[in-house]
Parts: C-alpha cells; structure tokens; sequence
C-alpha cells in the first residue's frame, strides 16, 4: 500500500504543477466515495491520502460504473475537457468482473502483491480496454 500511496502522492504533485483538475472515487467498504469532483489539485489531497487505509474486498464494479457516469455527464458540460482514467486495484473485488466501457484512455496498476498472486487486476484491464502496469513496473 506504501508504494501505491506514493505513486498517488507523485500524480497529485504533478497534477498540482500542471494545474490540472482531477476527480478521485475511493472503492472501499460498501460503496464508492467521490473525494473530489473536477477541482485543482490542491495541498489538502496529501492530508486524505495519509490517511487512506486498505484491506478487504471493494466496490470495484459500482465505482467505475459511476465513473462512467460522471465521464458522460463531465463530456457534455466541458466538451473540450481531456479525461484520463487512473485505477489502482489489486483485483480482489467482491463483485463479478463486467466492467462498463470508459470512453477514454485508460490505466490500471496492479497493486497486488505476495508469493501467491491470482492476477485478476490483468484480466480487469483486458475486460477495461486499459493499459496495465504493476505497481513494480512503475
């Protein structure tokens, strides 16, 4: 998780310089929480992110189904707007894997580790159209 949180830390520094706007769902207990919505990177993501834990299953499937929701409706109110999806998972959700299709560019890290690993964040990326990258690989 400490390498996750840092490459997490790397992008919110880099979308702060880049003054870019970011929109961030947590998939944890039982629903997705938006943490932010569209807004300028800011300082205050460090504090949230600090206090980011793991563990468990995650509502995987619910929160890229509202990411899709949130594209589509982002798409129509700034249809200039570039989007890039960034989802970091260790492939162990609670749900089946029937992923909606996001309509941009898409990136998953594997954020699985251990002597045992099942691999399903490379399947998740193949059912997603995404780029998959282990979070070694980073």
């Amino acid at each position: 998780m400490s390498d996750g949180k840092g490459l997490l830390a790397q992008l919110f520094d880099d979308a702060y310089r880049q003054r870019a706007r970011l929109a961030l769902l947590t998939a944890s207990g039982t629903q997705p929480n938006w943490q932010v919505q569209g807004l300028k990177a800011s300082a205050g993501l460090r504090d949230w992110l600090d206090g980011l834990g793991a563990g468990g299953g995650t509502p995987l499937l619910a929160a890229l189904n509202e990411a899709g929701r949130w594209l589509v409706a982002r798409r129509k109110r700034y249809p200039a707007e570039q989007h890039r999806v960034l989802v970091m998972t260790d492939g162990r959700v609670k749900e089946g894997l029937s992923p909606p299709v996001l309509d941009c560019p898409c990136l998953l890290i594997d954020i699985e580790r251990g002597p045992i690993r099942l691999g399903r964040a490379r399947q998740l990326a193949g059912l997603l159209g995404a780029e998959y990258r282990h979070i070694d690989q980073m």
